[in-house]
């Protein structure tokens, strides 16, 4: 099992070198009982620490202690009881659901939806193509090793969302061993949060992000046509006839992408935790400064949620 170590203070995060793993205040998940733990999908990092969190501090006056890793990583940590955080959120809502439901949780809300596409340094040679309009698809097949980065398909959806990319891709536009050819050439980055970072010290030129990644990165950032970008909900049965299965056996086929949070049964601090969730559903506009999408179906519950939740 590869999970990252990917928690740093927000300050040391902060001054390291374009790195974007973020962490809460410096201590362990559930320090202390004026804290709320939360360990979520690593896209969200900087909304929590940047925009979410501060003004849930100033709000409730509960300090919020995040960890940030990619999706299936959060639930394999929740699954192993290597961590037992207040709050899970998940860059999945699926995914949530069919690893936590019944031992760790039986309810959650989705609160934000996101797309997929390509952020890029525009001074780079692959940057500058894509900056004049070259299809993104036909600079990706000419790329060196190395030179785009996805984030770890058996760690993170957001991973194998970029594979199933590549065959809605494919079909899509008529490429032929698209798929192949993409995979022997991205660099498959294990940190979610610190998939940007390689763009920012120069080593690479572009990565398949989420829209929200490369607003907080202030990267230029080619949106996927809505057939594969993973943002649209009336393209989800086309979303649905890709799928990947992960190096632990799970299998994930094609959906919108969809953010839900739950609060764990055996929470150390259940209280905080369920108003962490309702400050998420009461503040959309502080997820959408973020770079999220908050449409008019959100927020929406899934099974029951507790006393102090209000959809």
């Amino acid at each position: 099992m590869r999970i990252p170590a990917a928690t740093v203070s927000r300050r040391a995060a902060i001054g390291a070198l374009g790195a974007s793993v973020l962490g809460g205040v410096a201590g362990c998940l559930g320090e202390t009982a004026t804290a709320v733990s939360l360990l979520s999908a690593g896209s969200l990092a900087r909304t929590f620490e940047d925009h979410v969190g501060p003004a849930f501090e100033a709000a409730t006056d509960y300090r919020l202690h995040g960890e940030y890793y990619g999706s299936n990583a959060v639930m394999r940590r929740v699954e192993s009881e290597t961590a037992r955080p207040d709050v899970i959120t998940s860059a999945d809502a699926t995914l949530l659901r069919d690893r936590l439901y019944g031992s760790v949780t039986d309810w959650d809300v989705s609160f934000a939806t996101n797309s997929l596409g390509l952020a890029y340094d525009a001074s780079t040679d692959l940057g500058s193509r894509l900056a004049d309009g070259v299809p993104w698809y036909e600079v990706a097949a000419d790329s060196a090793p190395g030179e785009i980065a996805i984030s770890d398909p058996d760690l993170d959806p957001l991973g194998y969302r970029a594979v199933m990319a590549f065959d809605l891709a494919a079909a899509e536009h008529g490429l032929a061993e698209f798929r192949e050819t993409m995979l022997q050439r991205v660099y498959q980055e294990p940190a979610e949060p610190q998939l940007l970072a390689g763009i920012e010290s120069g080593d690479r030129a572009a990565a398949i992000v989420y829209h929200n990644m490369a607003v907080e990165h202030d990267l230029p950032f080619i949106e996927f046509p809505p057939a594969y970008d993973f943002g649209s909900p009336t393209a989800a049965d086309q979303y649905a006839t890709v799928s990947y299965t992960t190096d632990d056996g799970y299998t994930a086929s094609g959906r919108p992408v969809i953010y839900n949070a739950t609060v764990h049964a055996d929470a150390r601090n259940p209280t905080a935790g369920r108003r962490l969730v309702q400050f998420l559903l009461d503040n959309p506009d502080l997820l959408t400064d973020a770079g999220l999408s908050v449409g008019s179906s959100l927020p929406r519950a899934h099974g029951s949620p507790p006393e102090g939740i209000i959809v």
